[in-house]
This record gives structure tokens, C-alpha cells and sequence, in this order.
């Protein structure tokens, strides 16, 4: 087995044909579907053998298991939250949901087929759960393929839905009216100084705005506007969310830009760091200085892009260094492959111990890496 799987990792033999790759395409899928299945039962296993270690260590019952997803996320380099829902997922195929680990094993099924499938049934009875698990992901009696395989992502949404709608359209509908409780907005970068700004609404809000930008930009496009429509649904968003349109006046809305001082006085192609999103070239952010539509908080560090630091005798950082930490660590976790945001200022070396509250000893952490850090501690 192990020969075959390198042979297959050392890629298609020169003058391949096209549906020798094709073929070659093909296994490697069904071996990226079989490692993620087994990557599953290894992680319920870990948790087993951890929970184990704890209880015969003392740990109390609600604490058993607490630090597996962040050693789960560690090892397959994605961040703790990620490694969360990786482990509540594994524990959902083996559990609840064999049929469709069986097709991840036989390599049929992908981990995000499986993600949909767990997703659109999680609000049923662990009975009903099956049900669509056989449903859907069950062989058939004379060896016909399970019905889902041959289904896009769209359509094993759709067939998991309508089939939990069937047989639990309460819990669905009490789904839907307590889902509404998660809505948020999101920004992430995206490539070329431009961000993906997203929000999750209620699906009745997130027509409704999707629509009164479709009717700015059909008016706009009738009036002559020579911008495509989707400059002008973006555009419009801005203007009716900061109020620039309204108010006939550019907002201020602050923005950090970390740079030093060589870079802002002159053409210096060194790099300048947004606050929530990133590198930037020192071009453009001089650029940025100049536009009135926000407000520039100016950052200045050495030649070697160090902050000037600052410091407190008190446990908590106060806001003005708890600002600057934030700065300095660009506003996502100092965890490994952590991308959440930062909500923590935490002492590397804990205060109780001799760590001082200054820049050289904080870091900035996500909520569930602060709580991990501090469980680790205990436990240990």
C-alpha cells in the first residue's frame, strides 16, 4: 500500500497520456479522501486516550478532553477553532453518521461532502440523523453506489435539507429562527490592497440589501454611469454604511498604518502594514495618507520595523499598550496557524510568575487560545 501511495506522490511518468492523468487525478482523489477519513478516526482516538490521561490524573469531568482540538489543529496546520470543528466532525462520522465515513474510507466522499451532509442534520434526533445517513450514503443491496456520490455539493445540500425538512420540519424551523442569533459581519484580505468585507443575516435582510444595491445600480446604469454594476453595488454599500452619500462629507474613520518614518517621507519601497489586513506596498500607502475619506493613525517603527515599546507595572495592560500589542501583531492570534482575531492581551511569561506587563512580554490571542493557554497551565 505504502509503495502504491508513493508512486502515486511521485507524480504521472513523463509522456503521459491524457487519460493516464486523468487517471492520476483521479486516485490521488481518492487518496486525499481516505487520509481525511483516517485522519478522523486518529483524531477520536487522541481524544480518547486524552480524556483517559486526564480522568486518571484528577482533571474534573467537564475539563475532560479540553486541549485536544488545538493539538488536532496543530497537527494538521490549520487554527484551533478549525481543529474544533475537525474534531467535532470526526466524532460525528464515527458515531452517528457510519455510512458516510464508509464512503470517506473507500474514498468516495471528501471531508467537506461529509461537512454538508453533518451540517444539514445537525438539528435532528441522532434516529433521524441515520435515517438521511442511509438515505444518502448507504450502498445499495445489489452494490449500487450510494446515491450521494454521484451528487454535487449543491444538490447534497439540497437532498439532506428537503430529507431533514421531511422528517423534523420543527427542529428545522426552530434551526432556522435561532440561527439568527450568529449573524455578524466579517473582513479578510483579499489579493491587490483590496478586502473581502462579508455578513452573515437573516436570509429575508441578506435579500433585502443584496436588492437595494441591484436597484442603485440599475438606476445608476439608466442615468448613464459608465461604472459596471458591480462598482456601483460596492460603492453604494460604502456610501450608505459610513453615511459619506448622506452627509455630503467624507467620514472619519480611522486607520492604522504601521511604516516607517524613511517610508513616509520619501519613495522607500519598504513594505507598510495595514492593521486587519496586511502588507501593503509603501507606495500606496502614501497614497492612502493623502485621502480625506479617513483618518491615519501613524505608526512609526526603526529601520529594522520594530514598534517603540511601552510599559505598565499593573497586571492588566492598560488600553494604550493593549492598542499597541494589537498593532504589533497585526491584529490576528501570535498562535501557530491561529487566523482568528485577537480579543486577549496575555502575558507570555504569567505575571504570578515575575512576567512583567510590557510589549516585550504580551502577545495578543484569539478567545480560545487565551483559554487554552490557561487550561494548559493548570493542567500542568
Amino acid at each position: 500500500m505504502y509503495e502504491t501511495i508513493d508512486r502515486l506522490l511521485d507524480g504521472p511518468p513523463p509522456g503521459a497520456s491524457e487519460g493516464e492523468l486523468v487517471d492520476w487525478i483521479s486516485r490521488l482523489e481518492t487518496v486525499k479522501c481516505r487520509a481525511e477519513a483516517v485522519q478522523a478516526e486518529a483524531a477520536v482516538r487522541l481524544e480518547e486516550a486524552a480524556r483517559a490521561r486526564q480522568s486518571a490524573a484528577g482533571v474534573p469531568a467537564r475539563k475532560l478532553g479540553e486541549g485536544v482540538a488545538s493539538q488536532v489543529a496543530l497537527a494538521r496546520r490549520v487554527s484551533p477553532a478549525r481543529g474544533a470543528k475537525l474534531l467535532g466532525l470526526a466524532k460525528i462520522l464515527l458515531a452517528e453518521i457510519p455510512h458516510t465515513f464508509n464512503l470517506m474510507k473507500a474514498g468516495l466522499f471528501s471531508q467537506w461532502q461529509a461537512t454538508i451532509l453533518a451540517r444539514e442534520t445537525a438539528c435532528l434526533s441522532l434516529d433521524d440523523r441515520r435515517v438521511i445517513d442511509h438515505e444518502l450514503c448507504a450502498t445499495g443491496p445489489g452494490g449500487e453506489p450510494a446515491r450521494a456520490v454521484a451528487m454535487g455539493l449543491r444538490q447534497l445540500e439540497n437532498a439532506a435539507k428537503k430529507l431533514a425538512i421531511s422528517l423534523d420540519q420543527a427542529s428545522v424551523v426552530a434551526r432556522a429562527a435561532n440561527a439568527a442569533k450568529d449573524r455578524r459581519v466579517s473582513l479578510r484580505p483579499a489579493p491587490d490592497t483590496m478586502t473581502w468585507l462579508g455578513a452573515l443575516l437573516p436570509v429575508k435582510d441578506g435579500v433585502a440589501v443584496f436588492a437595494a444595491l441591484d436597484r442603485a445600480a440599475n438606476a445608476a446604469r439608466a442615468a448613464g454611469d459608465e461604472r459596471s454594476r458591480g462598482q456601483v453595488m460596492a460603492d453604494t454599500l460604502v456610501d450608505r454604511i459610513t453615511g459619506r452619500e448622506a452627509a455630503g462629507a467624507k467620514p472619519r474613520v480611522e486607520v492604522k498604518i504601521v511604516m516607517t518614518a524613511d517610508a513616509l517621507s520619501n519613495d522607500s519601497e519598504q513594505t507598510a502594514m495595514v492593521e486587519g489586513y496586511g502588507p501593503v506596498p509603501a507606495t500606496w500607502a502614501r497614497e492612502a495618507l493623502a485621502d480625506a475619506d479617513v483618518f491615519i493613525r501613524r505608526l512609526f517603527t526603526d529601520p529594522a520595523g520594530q514598534l517603540v515599546a511601552m510599559e505598565s507595572r499593573s497586571r492588566k495592560a492598560p488600553d494604550g499598550l493593549a492598542e499597541f500589542i494589537t498593532t504589533r501583531d497585526g491584529g490576528v492570534c501570535r498562535t501557530n496557524g491561529c487566523d482568528a482575531p485577537i480579543r486577549n492581551i496575555d502575558h507570555i511569561q504569567r505575571h504570578t510568575d515575575g512576567g512583567t506587563t510590557s510589549a516585550e512580554n504580551l502577545q495578543g490571542l484569539c478567545e480560545r487560545c487565551n483559554l487554552d493557554g490557561e487550561f494548559s497551565t493548570l493542567a500542568a
